[in-house]
């Protein structure tokens, strides 16, 4: 069983649009609601659950009306994602949960069942007559739940999560043979250790004049047309970006059984303002997460090493380079005087400490452990000095 999300475009009427804003704002409030009954109930040392949320949504339609015209599904939803905020960062796994804003780029509600498509139609509660859409692929499998969004164009989408009946496909054996290694960077987006090179397309790079213009037009005058003809501009670099990453992904893993990849600090590096534009529009995280759901889907392996391995800095021989600088693209062994070009030695690296990792008993896939019972109660989360009971929401 392998679980997949098949996104459509939908192309709801007037009445429709109205609709699904109702039903985004809706979710919106009461998720901020819920936020504050939470944080209201911790300052006064009281456990409320989950299940005592949804059980105030009743009596919360009772005082504001116009919550009957949304799906109560959907609600209950709500309250469920904000209990799973909330129980993450008290384990440590995330940041406390904030208030959602009217204002943000992406504006979404979740629909966990009753999804139902046929002739181009999305039918969900609420929505009885459908919604025209384009199933541009067949869905094979059944249908778990799905999330409707809206972007800052003002588009409308619909993700559906799909439980198919594919089997898991078996892992092939590791070998230096079926493995390759690739070292991501900004000059050039992505090199193996078979010396292939993948060229940066740098989308934001060649998009920024036209942005900085547009934004300067739009923070003087603040118009709505400027504010809309920025958001497609910034929907495109997103768009060309996604396309580039998924066909990038993709060909490395049909093309290869085993990848090594290194563990980069993104978060850390974007903190060098000279680089941190550049490095956010590569996108390395984006592209990580493309490569590892892919290996699962098609049975490839994915080794990581650290990100304090000298992989661009150690020599076949041994010797480490600790005075060579990321401007330094070609560089010579002190020792034995062999020439490398920086990228593709970080490459062979890579595959090298990976390969070596895995022997050892360390290369494996970086992926978070799921929480577990045993040991539960001794972990400790950094509580929020200060806790504000009071917030305004707006519809």
């Amino acid at each position: 069983m392998i679980l997949k999300a098949v996104k459509y475009r939908l192309y709801p009427t007037d009445e429709q649009c109205i609709l699904i804003d109702k039903h985004i704002g809706a979710c919106r409030f009461v998720y901020n609601l819920a936020l504050e009954t939470k944080q209201v109930a911790y300052a006064s040392q009281v456990n409320i659950s989950v299940f005592d949320l949804k059980k105030q949504i009743p009596e919360l339609k009772t005082e504001c009306e116009w919550l009957k015209e949304i799906n109560s599904q959907s609600l209950q939803q709500s309250v469920i994602n904000l209990d799973t905020a909330y129980t993450k960062f008290f384990k440590g796994q995330a940041k406390f949960p904030k208030f959602k804003s009217k204002r943000k780029s992406r504006q979404s509600f979740s629909v966990p069942q009753k999804v139902i498509i046929e002739d181009n139609m999305i039918i969900i509660p609420k929505f009885k007559e459908g919604i025209k859409a384009v199933t541009h692929r067949n869905i094979e499998g059944k249908t778990k739940s799905a999330t409707v969004s809206k972007t800052p164009t003002g588009k409308y989408f619909i993700s559906i999560l799909i439980e198919t009946d594919a089997i898991v496909p078996v892992k092939p054996v590791i070998t230096a043979e079926n493995t390759i290694g690739i070292d991501l960077g900004i000059k050039d987006f992505l090199t193996t250790s078979e010396s292939e090179v993948i060229a940066n397309p740098r989308n934001l790079k060649k998009s920024i004049a036209k942005l900085k213009f547009v934004q300067r037009k739009y923070s003087k005058y603040k118009g709505q047309r400027a504010k809309k003809k920025l958001a497609i501009l910034h929907e495109k670099v997103f768009n060309r970006r996604n396309d580039f990453l998924h066909k990038v992904s993709k060909k490395l893993i049909d093309d290869n059984q085993t990848i090594a990849t290194e563990n980069l600090n993104v978060k850390g590096m974007i903190q060098n303002h000279k680089l941190a534009q550049a490095i956010s529009d590569v996108a390395w995280g984006r592209f990580e997460i493309f490569l590892n759901y892919k290996s699962d889907w098609y049975g490839s392996n994915i080794l990581q090493i650290g990100r304090f391995e000298p992989s661009s800095k150690m020599c076949d021989c041994g010797e480490i380079n600790k005075e060579l600088k990321l401007s330094d693209r070609v560089w010579t062994c002190n020792k034995c005087g062999q020439t490398y070009d920086r990228d593709i030695q970080a490459a062979n690296n890579i595959k090298k400490f990976a390969l070596r990792n895995y022997v050892q008993g360390t290369g494996t896939k970086n992926r978070k452990k799921l929480p577990t019972l045993v040991g539960a109660l001794t972990c400790e989360a950094v509580i929020p000095k200060q806790i504000t009971a009071v917030h305004c929401f707006e519809r």
